[in-house]
């Protein structure tokens, strides 16, 4: 058996419940990992709370989370990888749990502690991901809405690091730690359009919409044209001709994973952990993200 956080019905952070579920046993390629963190992330909190039904549909119980790293406990026909290897990847079998599956696993550096390596997997993914599909290039201008976030801030490394001018919209204590990283950091909420204009005079050539905060009608006009705006975490995409990108796996890019574990290991990538909590308190966890208190990325330590 194994210790789980599952929820049976959408609602707040309380239908999460510590429960016991059988252990997944691996199959042909597959490792088991003894979980020693695993992440928690803005879309677990959506689909939680029922926001992303039509994006994300699940069926109940469900374990939720995909981000996790541990140590390999064991191994289907043909795993690529040994018992006692420390790895981090995506689970097939939610991760908010004592053991996880993972399809496709990943070395760990050893410079990174198992929060940090699991805090990067779909930040990190997801931010990468968004500059591919935009092609933004060197000396071009992109916005990016939630630039203060886990997603934003590591958007704004890429993209800074790739040459690219970079606007951030963030809430205002984030300003000063955002600029830091390579942006021109405004304010967000109202207002938020002319303080984007003044900050880039000559025009947005892309926007990066990380914050599902109801800002993408005016973001396709800044663009000039939908096709140069993408989101993650608003489900009204379809109604802007937006691109929602996430759904689909093989829109995905895990093979970026060990480059930006890289990146992280050789310090010029910082991907920071606000807080960890036991396993235990998930619900606490999420209260905390859908409040904003973290600064960082959250993990639960199973």
């Amino acid at each position: 058996m194994s210790t789980a956080i599952t929820f049976s019905e959408y609602g707040a952070p309380g239908v999460l419940t510590l429960s016991e579920v059988p252990a997944p046993e691996p199959g042909p390629g597959q490792v088991r990992v003894r979980v020693r963190a695993a992440a928690v992330n803005p879309i677990d909190v959506r689909i939680r709370a029922g926001m992303m039904q039509g994006v994300f549909p699940v069926e109940f119980p469900m374990i939720p989370g995909w981000d996790v790293a541990g140590v390999v406990d064991k191994v289907g026909e043909d795993a690529s990888f040994a018992v006692g290897d420390e790895v981090f990847g995506v689970a097939s079998v939610g991760g908010y749990s004592e053991y996880a599956l993972l399809d496709r696993p990943y070395a760990k550096p050893k410079e990174l502690s198992f929060e940090t390596a699991a805090g990067l997997i779909t930040v990190g993914e997801a931010a990468y991901r968004a500059l591919e599909h935009l092609g933004v290039e060197a000396g071009q201008t992109l916005l990016i809405h939630g630039a203060g976030g886990s997603v934003g801030t590591i958007a704004v490394q890429l993209a800074a690091a790739r040459g690219i001018a970079v606007v951030g919209t963030v809430a205002e204590q984030d300003i000063e730690r955002v600029s830091g990283l390579g942006a021109t950091a405004v304010g967000h909420g109202e207002g938020w359009v002319e303080r984007v204009r003044a900050a880039a005079p000559d025009g947005v050539d892309f926007v990066f919409d990380a914050s599902g905060a109801g800002v993408l009608a005016e973001s396709v006009t800044l663009a000039g044209d939908a096709g140069q705006v993408i989101t993650i975490a608003d489900p009204s995409f379809a109604q802007h001709g937006v691109r929602f990108t996430g759904m689909d796996p093989a829109d995905r890019f895990p093979e970026a994973l060990p480059q930006l574990a890289g990146l992280i290991a050789a310090g010029k990538l910082d991907v920071p952990v606000w807080r960890a909590y036991p396993l235990a308190e998930a619900p606490q966890a999420h209260a905390d993200i859908e409040a904003r208190r973290n600064e960082g990325k959250v993990v639960l330590l199973p």
